[in-house]
């Protein structure tokens, strides 16, 4: 079993990682070809490709250019402790323990538009270039030209090493896209997590990211091994839905004042 989650827009490189661990992404070659072509692109070019305020421009245009190998403890950071988005928040990835982290490291990939596909404690700098955007390359107009075709081997790699080969897709639609979800070799499932609001079950945004993190928790906790184990997640009220799911997508619900 291996889970999937989106990578998130705000980065902590000020504080220390509480871990010495750290390993080294696999597709850096790659990211040196992306993090060239950005190189080429002024602030404004990337602000108006990015779709992102002039500020943020500068700032991402200057980590481009400070984009440098080798990785070290002194220029990156383990990525699991680096994002801190919603997901993470839900993960709260601080408070678990050395034997739950081992887990993470082997059951968990984050997907990435720089980095194609992150280990928890692969070592990354600071960056922002989201799956979905139009940057042209070698492979194409997009990310997803660029890294489809690599991310679905790469994954079918280690499924094929995996006792039960599922992919629980706990990632966005954005992120998950640059997949080939039809030549997977094997299973996924895609739970769904909705709250109770104005009388009926819905998709909240900020509910439904944390709660993907909170599975992933659920998941290290219980070193959960086969998928339907993650059918008893049970963390902050929600609780299965087995009659609303189906049998590729899982729906957990919370209903609370």
């Amino acid at each position: 079993m291996q889970m999937l989650i989106s990578p998130a827009k705000s980065l902590d490189f000020d504080s220390k990682s509480p871990v010495e661990t750290e390993s080294y992404p696999e597709y850096l070659d790659y990211s040196q070809q992306l993090i060239d072509i950005a190189k080429a692109l002024s602030p404004l070019e990337l602000s108006k490709l990015m779709g992102i305020s002039d500020k943020l421009a500068a700032l991402n245009a200057a980590r481009f250019q400070h984009w440098q190998q080798p990785f070290t403890s002194s220029n990156a950071k383990q990525a699991i402790f680096t994002f801190t988005g919603d997901v993470y928040v839900g993960l709260d990835v601080e408070t678990l323990n050395v034997k739950q982290l081992d887990y993470l490291q082997q059951q968990l990939k984050i997907l990435s538009g720089l980095y194609g596909l992150l280990k928890p404690l692969d070592l990354m700098q600071p960056y922002r270039l989201e799956m979905g955007t139009k940057l042209k390359n070698s492979q194409g107009d997009n990310l997803y030209a660029f890294w489809r075709s690599m991310l679905t081997d790469k994954i079918n790699q280690v499924l094929s090493k995996q006792k039960n080969p599922y992919l629980i897709n706990l990632a966005s639609k954005e992120y998950f896209s640059a997949i080939n979800y039809k030549k997977i070799n094997g299973k996924i499932i895609t739970p769904v997590f909705k709250d109770w609001k104005n009388g009926q079950y819905k998709i909240i945004s900020f509910f439904a990211k944390k709660a993907r993190g909170l599975m992933v928790r659920y998941a290290a906790l219980h070193q959960v091994s086969e998928p339907q184990q993650l059918q008893q997640f049970n963390l902050e009220g929600y609780v299965f839905n087995k009659e609303q799911s189906t049998e590729t997508e899982w729906l957990f619900t919370r209903k609370q004042d």
